[in-house]
C-alpha cells in the first residue's frame, strides 16, 4: 500500500509568504561557517544538513491524500492538493478514479474544479460518501457566479455511491469502512485494509470522550491500524480557545492513537496561521509528549506535501 500527500493544510490554502522565505534564508545564513562554502560538495552537505523547516516546506494546499492498493487508486478529499495531483506523473493508467469525501466543507472540495482529469472524456469517476447529496454539493460550488464552468462540463463518467457507516465494502484488493466523527456538520473517517495492513484517513475531528468509547464502528476503523492521518490542527491552548470548532490538539491525537494501538501517526490538517518552524516545533513537542506518557514506541510524523508512506 502506497500513500502520497498532495494537500495537508486545513481551512484554506496558505502559500509561503515573502517574509517566511526571507526568514528561512536568514536562518540558513546564520548557520553557515567558512568550511561550508569552500567547494560544491561542502555547500551541498551544508544544505542537506539544514533542518527540514528551513530546507523545505510542509505545504499550503488543502487536503488531498492518494492511496494505491495494487492496481486500485483511491483519492481522499479534493482540496487544492488535487490540482497538483492532476498535473503529476502519478495518475492511474486506466484513467479511473475512486474519490472519497470525508465531508463537504469548502477546503475539502475546492480543488475539484481544477482537477484536469475531470475534464477528460476518457476519465471515469466513482465518488463515495455517506452523504446522499454529494453530487448536489459538488455541483453547487461550480454554479454561477462562483465558478465560470459548470459541473456538466466534466466527463460524463461520474458515478455517485452513497455508502453506509460501519458497512465494509471492497474495491479491488482493498476493503473500505468508515465511521462518523465529531465535527460541525459531521465528517467521516475511512479505513483502507489490505491483507494485514490498515491505513486510516481521519481528518476534521474534534476528539472528545465519545471518540474513545470503543464502539464497534470505531474499533473496526481505528483498532490496530498501521498508520493514521489524523487532524492535529491545534496546540492545547488554541484547542481550548476554539472549543467546538471541530479540530484537535496534537496531544489529543496522540492519546487517541495510543488508545487504539496505532503504530504510526501523521499529524494533519495543519493550522493555516502556523509556519513551517511552528509546525516543526509541534512535531518535536508531540514526540516529547509521547515519551512523557511512556509511549515512545509510537512513531509520530508530520504530514508533508509531496511525500510518500509505504505500508
Amino acid at each position: 500500500m502506497l500513500i502520497r500527500f498532495w494537500g495537508v493544510r486545513g481551512s484554506l490554502p496558505t502559500p509561503l509568504s515573502s517574509q517566511q522565505i526571507q526568514s528561512k534564508i536568514m536562518a540558513a545564513i546564520q548557520r553557515i561557517t567558512p568550511d561550508d562554502i569552500v567547494n560544491e560538495d561542502a555547500r551541498a552537505k551544508f544544505i542537506s544538513s539544514l533542518p527540514s523547516w528551513i530546507f523545505g516546506t510542509t505545504g499550503g494546499n488543502t487536503p488531498c491524500v492518494q492511496v494505491k492498493v495494487d492496481d486500485t487508486e483511491l483519492i481522499f478529499d479534493a482540496g487544492t492538493g488535487i490540482r497538483v495531483l492532476g498535473k503529476s506523473q502519478f495518475l492511474p493508467e486506466d484513467n479511473h478514479y475512486n474519490l472519497f469525501f470525508s465531508h463537504f466543507h469548502w477546503d475539502h472540495i475546492q480543488g475539484l474544479p481544477f482537477f484536469d482529469p475531470a475534464y477528460n472524456p476518457k476519465s471515469s469517476f466513482d465518488v463515495y460518501s455517506p452523504n446522499e447529496n454529494a453530487k448536489e454539493y459538488l455541483q453547487k460550488q461550480m454554479n454561477q457566479p462562483y465558478y465560470p464552468v459548470p459541473f456538466e462540463t466534466f466527463t460524463k463518467n461520474f458515478n455517485f455511491h452513497t455508502i453506509d457507516e460501519g458497512e465494509p465494502f471492497n474495491l479491488g484488493n482493498a476493503k473500505i469502512i468508515c465511521c462518523k466523527m465529531s465535527h460541525p456538520g459531521s465528517s467521516f473517517s475511512y479505513a483502507v485494509i489490505q491483507d494485514d495492513k490498515k491505513f486510516v484517513y481521519a481528518t476534521d475531528v474534534e476528539l472528545k470522550s465519545k471518540q474513545f468509547s470503543d464502539s464497534e464502528k470505531e474499533i473496526a476503523v481505528f483498532k490496530d491500524a498501521d498508520c493514521i492521518v489524523l487532524d492535529s490542527q491545534y496546540t492545547v491552548e488554541e484547542a481550548f480557545r476554539k472549543e467546538n470548532w471541530g479540530h484537535s490538539a496534537f496531544c489529543y491525537a496522540i492519546d487517541f492513537a495510543i488508545h487504539y494501538n496505532i503504530k504510526n501517526i501523521y499529524l494533519f490538517h495543519h493550522e493555516p496561521t502556523y509556519d513551517d518552524k511552528k509546525l516543526d516545533s509541534m512535531l518535536q513537542a508531540a514526540r516529547w509528549y509521547a515519551q512523557y506518557i511512556e509511549h515512545s514506541d509510537i512513531k509520530i510524523h508530520l504530514a508533508k506535501e509531496d511525500s510518500e508512506v509505504i505500508l
